[in-house]
């Protein structure tokens, strides 16, 4: 089965001609992820997020990660259950109104969410970069842009998604989803530093192999190839 169009927005084709501001706006305004629980779609709630909540805090410990940038931080539905009182944590997102309304109900002496945008800003240097859920709908090329930007940053450590199981990596319209594993082609990533298995049960389990990757950002080689 090709996981790559389950999704009637897979493609992305809707979403053709129209910046990342554009299209990531209209997804939050148009609730086109179909969830109620959060805008940031079902990938989100706290079922799907169970095991990552538990495992999180302890890698941070593990890793002495003081500083935390989570881009993007969408709704905080589930990051706002891990316990930050000891760490530095600043979520970025492409949608105002979304970072707006963080900060509203979650702003703290050490929690902040600015509007930021992966394709083009350059961030400040933290320890640990989160990721999830994002690379998996942009395009390979803008992939490639995230993630020289990412690097750029000089932070320490990227955490982000990839499916394991994953054979072919396909490209899509910026907007659209697809599953990726970013060992394969083009991005060859190396073996990760840790793997962490979500325990993804949406669409009764055929995405069990989603997991959560660790790497040192300056043991990433960026090639800029399309396949």
């Amino acid at each position: 089965m090709d996981r790559s169009k389950l999704y009637d927005y897979s493609d992305g084709s809707r979403f053709l001609n129209k910046s990342a501001k554009e299209i990531f706006s209209e997804i939050e305004k148009r609730n086109v992820w179909h969830e109620k629980e959060s805008v940031s779609g079902s990938g989100s709630s706290l079922v799907q997020t169970k095991t990552i909540i538990e495992v999180i805090p302890k890698i941070i410990r593990e890793l002495g990660i003081k500083t935390i940038f989570d881009i993007p931080c969408g709704d905080f539905n589930w990051f706002k259950e891990i316990n930050l009182s000891s760490n530095i944590y600043l979520g970025g997102d492409i949608v105002k109104d979304i970072v707006d309304r963080n900060n509203q109900k979650y702003r703290r002496n050490n929690i902040n969410f600015v509007q930021f945008n992966i394709l083009e800003d350059i961030q400040e240097t933290m320890d640990l970069v989160f990721c999830r859920d994002c690379l998996v709908h942009f395009s390979t090329m803008d992939i490639w842009k995230a993630l020289s930007n990412i690097q750029k940053s000089n932070s320490r450590y990227l955490m982000t998604t990839t499916f394991t199981r994953e054979v072919k990596n396909n490209d899509i319209v910026t907007g659209g989803w697809r599953p990726l594993n970013l060992i394969k082609k083009p991005f060859n990533f190396p073996k990760p530093l840790l793997i962490v298995n979500e325990n993804c049960t949406e669409k009764d389990g055929i995405f069990r192999d989603k997991s959560l990757a660790l790497w040192k950002i300056k043991e990433l080689v960026l090639k800029q190839t399309l396949v």
